[in-house]
């Protein structure tokens, strides 16, 4: 909220309204005042639009929780202002969805720091709205008689709360399915809150899911709210949900059937309307089979179960998704689009893609900047669709043949090459189960995580 503001002020003491009103006008308000909370709920019911309310609590005839009540959801921000100051006002008052609450006698300095976190948070919230729009704004291409499949399943469940799952290979896309699951559904002008569960620190994740109260642990100066809040009336994607620790898939379970959670350090039940979609590259059967995984939240997640094949099982999917990320790249860097030749797009075409639409993406961007003539050619992409960069194949073939053999593929490379070359094979060997392929590599599955996504971003494109 950027000054002028428009602000609604209800306060029936004429000297606290009056001292009130000079301040909010010294910090640049244009303030419209009434003496009690029937005279503000006429004026906002006259359609007059306010950027902000500031409300007494006790007023004749109508108190500030109702005035409270009539712009709960609406984008109006609402300051809450009373004499009578305790923990249990202002805990009612936050509950019924106002941003701040101030105790009489108000200084002008809590008045204007009070207008100032309004102000970050209108900033963070216009933000936010921009980038999700810029998320849900582009339309999915579906080239291929798989995907027209997935995007069926999609279309016939959009509409419903039911948990969804999506599984498939890292890079296939599955994000792009939830976000189609929550455009095309009810919940679309809702909030879209995204959690990757692999990436959060395991003593975090409870927090960052179900917030916490201040003091609640060491560092926790003030409240925070949760995922699963900042999404209610949205969707909550919770990505790779097979890295979540079994003690927080209990709470998990209980949310998803409840619809309500406790923050950390706190004693109130909070109540949610959240659609949750679950995403994985990992097998949850399996998980549950070796007690990694709860098999009540798997049933429970498992409602509406879509898998995304990989590109490798969709060639037509190719060539398009090719030409958008080199048109989507050229927009950025302000240039025109290379033209693939023939022979490049053949290539394109036959190539098993084992880092899926994410390895297709990244190559697309290496070519807009390293491409020559406004050409991208077999030659250039056959340099980096090699089997040593991409799959590691031929490397932990020549590594593996034999002892003698294996030393003598490997020296002269960095040690570093043949840890990732191995990483990728043992995760083959287990079928991409991330949890195995740690305990036999004897890294922390997260450490294992961290080290594909390494991966990932330098150009090379693990099947995990």
């Amino acid at each position: 909220m950027t000054p002028p503001s428009r602000v609604l002020l209800a306060d029936d003491d004429a000297l606290s309204r009056d001292f009130m009103r000079e301040a909010l006008e010294a910090l640049g308000c244009k303030v419209s005042a009434v003496d009690d909370g029937h005279a503000a709920l006429r004026l906002l019911g006259a359609g007059e639009h306010f950027d902000l309310v500031v409300s007494d609590l006790r007023m004749p005839r109508k108190s500030g929780f109702d005035v409270l009540d009539s712009v709960a959801e609406s984008d109006t921000a609402f300051i809450l202002v009373t004499a009578y100051g305790s923990a249990d006002v202002a805990v009612e008052a936050l509950r019924r969805g106002a941003d701040d609450v101030l105790f009489k006698p108000v200084q002008l300095e809590q008045l204007e720091t009070a207008l100032a976190r309004l102000e970050r948070r209108c900033r963070l919230v216009a933000e936010n709205a921009y980038h999700r729009d810029a998320l849900l704004a582009q339309d999915p291409l579906i080239a291929s008689a798989a995907m027209r499949e997935v995007f069926a399943v999609v279309d016939r469940v959009a509409g419903s709360p039911t948990t969804v799952l999506i599984t498939g290979e890292s890079g296939t896309g599955k994000e792009v399915v939830a976000t189609e699951l929550h455009r095309r559904g009810p919940r679309a002008n809702g909030p879209f809150i995204r959690v990757n569960c692999a990436a959060l620190p395991e003593a975090l994740i409870e927090s960052e899911l179900f917030g916490h109260e201040a003091g609640a642990f060491t560092g926790a100066m003030s409240r925070k709210l949760g995922r699963f809040e900042l999404a209610h009336r949205g969707t909550l994607l919770l990505d790779e949900i097979g890295e979540l620790p079994l003690a927080l898939q209990a709470k998990l379970l209980r949310v998803l059937e409840t619809s309500s959670f406790v923050r950390v350090g706190g004693v109130e039940s909070i109540d949610v309307d959240v659609r949750v979609i679950a995403a994985t590259n990992a097998n949850l059967a399996r998980l549950v089979k070796e007690s990694a995984f709860r098999a009540d939240l798997f049933y429970r997640l498992n409602i509406v179960p879509i898998e995304v094949p990989p590109l490798r099982a969709r060639r037509d999917d190719i060539l398009p998704l090719a030409e958008r990320f080199l048109a989507e790249e050229a927009l950025r860097h302000a240039s025109d689009a290379p033209r693939l030749e023939p022979e490049a797009r053949s290539l394109l075409y036959h190539y098993d893609w084992p880092g899926n639409v994410r390895e297709l993406r990244n190559l697309m961007q290496r070519a807009l900047l390293l491409c020559e003539a406004g050409r991208v050619t077999h030659k250039r992409l056959a340099t980096w669709l090699t089997p040593r960069e991409h799959t590691a194949a031929s490397a932990v073939a020549a590594a593996t043949a034999s002892t003698s053999g294996a030393l003598e593929d490997w020296v002269g490379r960095p040690l570093r090459e043949l840890e990732d070359a191995f990483i990728l094979a043992t995760m083959r060997s287990v079928d991409d189960r991330r949890v195995d392929a740690a305990r036999l590599l004897g890294l922390a599955p997260r450490t294992l995580y961290n080290r594909l996504r390494s991966l990932e971003s330098g150009g090379a494109a693990p099947r995990a």
